[in-house]
């Protein structure tokens, strides 16, 4: 198995930090969401990001 020099130097495998990753996103989410704060996001269908409130309303984002 081939490992980067951030495996090798931490012993941690890419899958493992990508867990992490996402799952640090998840939780910061949630607490923006407690805190009733807005979370990012992204609509793939209509290619525009977006904000998404706590109560679940999502205002778009234009680029203009």
């Amino acid at each position: 198995m081939n490992e980067n020099e951030l495996d090798s130097t931490c012993g941690i495998s890419d899958e493992e930090l990508t867990h992490r990753f996402i799952e640090a996103i998840r939780i910061e989410n949630e607490i923006k969401k407690i805190k009733g704060t807005p979370t990012a996001g992204y609509d793939v269908e209509k290619k525009l990001a977006f904000l998404e409130y706590a109560d679940g309303r999502k205002e778009y984002v234009s680029a203009n």
